[in-house]
């Protein structure tokens, strides 16, 4: 299904490809003229956008990566926004399945579906809860099932739920790393202090960055997308660093 709107600056479809048995995948896509590479994005919280045929979005608008879609158009890239699956779209909706071998497939459905569009560099993208779907996918798959680089933003660092970043297996990637955080970052499970720790994961990553940020606005629940958290008040920055990076790795 496909479907533009005629408001936004970079078009949008609506795109659903089918991954497991009876499931399918909703994304909504942006493709600039001639993409340099392809961004997909993972949503933090449940991630169920609820992105609907029109190409409304019903939940995350706020969401870092939600609200800069258009930013990393901008850059050149194309980008991918995720959705939960056909058969997780009510509650929990992601929670309790983002280190799944189902969510692997998905996902894995998802890059395959982009290397068909393109021959250009394909990134995975999470923020906050995303970044632990992006982290479990980088380190089961490799290139080309799996993404060519990963950008983990505002990191998952503990986490008594499941697996955070640091329980995972990150000394294993052998694909470029960029991590992004706030250094203000008030959510319990995202310390700024335990970023040094996951850069030391990464010690066979051929190239890692750590971006760091300050300043902005801080509004709400610390683990929100309008405070420090969520880069309030810095998108563009935040997206031109991270859009910079990957571009040159």
């Amino acid at each position: 299904m496909q479907f533009a709107l005629a408001n936004a600056q970079t078009p949008e479809k609506v795109v659903d490809i089918p991954t497991r048995a009876s499931t399918t995948q909703r994304m909504l896509v942006l493709t600039p003229a001639a993409p340099k590479a392809t961004v997909i994005l993972l949503a933090g919280g449940h991630g169920g956008l609820q992105i609907s045929s029109d190409g409304a979005i019903h939940w995350g608008r706020d969401n870092f990566l939600v609200r800069a879609r258009q930013l990393f158009a901008d850059q050149g890239l194309r980008v991918v926004l995720v959705d939960a699956p056909s058969d997780r779209l009510s509650p929990p909706f992601l929670r309790g399945f983002r280190q799944t071998p189902e969510h692997l497939a998905d996902i894995k459905a998802v890059i395959a579906w982009v290397r068909g569009q393109s021959k250009t560099p394909v990134w995975l993208v999470g923020t906050s809860r995303g970044t632990q779907s992006a982290a479990f996918v980088a380190t089961q798959l490799q290139a080309p099932e799996g993404p060519d680089g990963l950008a983990l933003s505002s990191s998952i660092l503990v986490d008594s739920e499941g697996p955070s970043l640091l329980s995972m297996p990150m000394d294993t990637l052998r694909i470029p790393v960029l991590v992004v955080h706030h250094e203000q970052d008030g959510c319990r499970l995202c310390a700024f202090s335990l970023t040094s720790n996951l850069m030391d994961k990464l010690r066979d990553a051929p190239k890692k960055q750590l971006i760091s940020f300050t300043g902005g606005e801080d509004v709400g629940d610390a683990c929100n997308a309008r405070a420090h958290h969520g880069f309030n008040g810095l998108d563009k920055d935040v997206v031109g660093k991270m859009s910079d990076w990957m571009l040159a790795n």
